[in-house]
């Protein structure tokens, strides 16, 4: 129930406030270390991790079986917010290990969930995803770790993988890495992997073979421990192929992955809202400079920088990009929830809700990722030089911030999909059934006493996507596949920015029914409603249509331009 929820969500943000939001700085400043051979995490982070799994934070929406308590997937949403929000480092350690329980769970055998999920969804174990190589990058299916089987049904493993975050800790008594690998005589490619459960000490308390010869050091996330794994450097590593069936590596990682980027979507809000939080209160603490109505006064009295004009538009700015986000991410776990719940009764609305689920998880992915950085770059910038300063925490979000959009396949990536496969999905009816539902919004709406104007942009903007999905399909059967990748980012941008314009829109609709009645605290929550909205409506949809028209205009300088051109000043 409503008070049930709200009690969960008091108690999660007591505990990040006092036990990861604390560790934050500290994580940042200190950074992982090897010694012995095994990554050493920052003070605090491993009692930090004993306190989480103690009070059950991770398993909120898990099943039962799981050790869960089978609570919405918007529940979790919120609970991660606050993890992600205050100690985005640390969140990066249990969210793996999740991910990681739950593709063992899922396509394991029992055997295998009772060897190690069953332990990883509990924290006494922890977990991880192994795909990238040094030669291979975002290109997985070059990979060259190779498996080969032994006569007990074990694989001996070798080979080395890299940019593997929370590849090892000190926090948990084991860590099991899923890994993707090639057994010997497989084809060449992505259809030739197979995932194994490589577990850094073996089930009998004996070393695996598996070893840390270094971790990255990183422009952010420093309490992470992004390390290079060697597999197998004295041939005496062995491994579970995940499941009984070899060369289904992709398909078994990709339940992994898809969680994955809406993690990341989910850290990238996160880290905008902590920043634009402490925004918020400097502005509201800071006095500098008169009012701009006496701006010829020199002995006017300074005043709140919240009351300037360019420092009033940064933060809602801010704050319609942050709300907006997060409203996408509900969105999204909505339409996760009801697809689980609709399986095998209503399948075709079951249908609904997973294709949309797969049209916007690469919207939230990106568009997630990337309001991190740049709303936390907006909020160094409405405070000034003091938010350049290590004083407050908004130069680490930054900094942390910037590699989400790198990775768990890059932005462009996520485009590319989008573009290529999300959209023809289904015979382009999951994208047609988006656009069915912004239309029917606005049909509602258009006449709205408040909202009309704002309204008539969304339209404009759905519009702009919808033409611009018929010129992809005009530029297919012209052959100018080139032309895709050009624009890709750009089209996703225009969705994502299309969806959170409707998804504010429908919050303002009903702030402004309950706005009349409510107490007064919650008169300014609903008041910032509408003007996040409309402020969102009136500088960002008009962005959409100009997007459309860039793409039409098929401009290819970039492939055209020679490349010993490129470089030269």
């Amino acid at each position: 129930g409503k008070d049930q929820i709200k009690m969960v969500l008091d108690e999660s943000y007591r505990f990040v406030k006092d036990t990861l939001g604390p560790l934050n700085a500290v994580g940042d400043k200190q950074g992982c270390r090897i010694e012995d051979g095994r990554v050493k995490t920052p003070t605090g982070f491993k009692e930090a991790w004993k306190a989480l799994y103690e009070a059950g934070w991770k398993g909120i929406a898990e099943d039962a079986d799981h050790g869960g308590q089978g609570a919405p997937r918007t529940v979790q949403l919120c609970v991660e917010e606050m993890i992600s929000g205050s100690n985005t480092a640390f969140s990066m350690y249990p969210g793996l290990t999740i991910g990681a329980a739950e593709v063992i769970a899922s396509v394991g055998t029992p055997e295998q969930h009772e060897r190690y999920s069953s332990k990883m969804f509990v924290g006494k174990w922890g977990g991880t995803m192994c795909l990238t190589e040094p030669h291979a990058g975002s290109d997985v299916g070059a990979a060259s770790t190779w498996a080969k089987k032994n006569a007990d049904g074990t694989y001996s493993i070798r080979g080395t993988k890299i940019f593997i975050s929370g590849g090892d800790h000190d926090m948990a008594d084991n860590v099991v890495h899923l890994v993707l690998a090639r057994i010997e005589g497989a084809k060449q490619g992505t259809k030739g992997l197979s995932l194994f459960i490589v577990p850094r000490t073996r089930i009998d308390g004996t070393d695996n073979d598996v070893t840390v010869p270094s971790i990255e050091h990183k422009m952010g996330i420093n309490g992470s421990a992004t390390c290079v794994i060697n597999f197998g450097d004295n041939d005496g590593c062995v491994g579970e192929l995940v499941g009984t069936q070899e060369h289904q590596g992709m398909a078994q990682m990709f339940l992994m992955m898809n969680g994955a980027r809406i993690g990341v979507g989910l850290q990238g809000m996160a880290c905008a809202s902590a920043a634009y939080l402490n925004a918020a209160d400097y502005a509201k603490d800071r006095k500098q400079g008169p009012s701009i109505k006496n701006f010829k006064d020199a002995n006017a009295p300074k005043v709140n920088i919240i009351e300037h004009p360019d420092v009033r538009r940064m933060l809602i700015e801010m704050k319609a990009r942050v709300e907006g986000t997060r409203a996408l991410g509900h969105k999204l776990t909505d339409h996760m929830e009801w697809a689980k719940v609709l399986a095998g009764k209503d399948d075709a609305k079951a249908g609904y809700h997973h294709g949309q689920v797969e049209l916007l998880t690469p919207l939230y992915k990106s568009y997630g990722s990337d309001i991190g950085f740049e709303v936390s770059a907006l909020a160094i910038q409405s405070m000034g030089g003091a938010g350049f300063l290590k004083d407050h925490p908004v130069e680490q979000y930054c900094r942390d911030s910037k590699i989400f959009a790198i990775y768990e396949g890059t932005n462009h990536i996520q485009a590319l999909d989008l573009v290529a496969r999300k959209l023809s999905q289904n015979g382009g009816s999951n994208v047609r059934a988006f656009l069915g539902d912004v239309s029917a919004f606005v049909a509602k709406h258009k006449e709205h006493p408040v909202l009309a104007s704002s309204v008539a942009q969304l339209a404009k903007a759905a519009e702009s996507v919808g033409g611009t999905v018929l010129k992809f399909a005009q530029w297919n059967t012209q052959g100018k596949i080139e032309q895709v990748p050009l624009v890709a980012n750009r089209f996703l941008q225009m969705m994502a920015e299309t969806t959170i314009g409707w998804l504010l829109l429908d919050q303002a609709v009903i702030a402004l029914d309950k706005i009349e009645s409510a107490s007064s605290s919650d008169k300014a929550f609903y008041a910032g409603k509408r003007y996040a909205a409309q402020y969102f409506a009136q500088h960002f949809l008009p962005g959409v249509t100009g997007l459309a028209r860039i793409i039409a205009a098929e401009d290819t300088s970039a492939l055209e331009i020679p490349e010993e051109s490129i470089g030269v000043a």
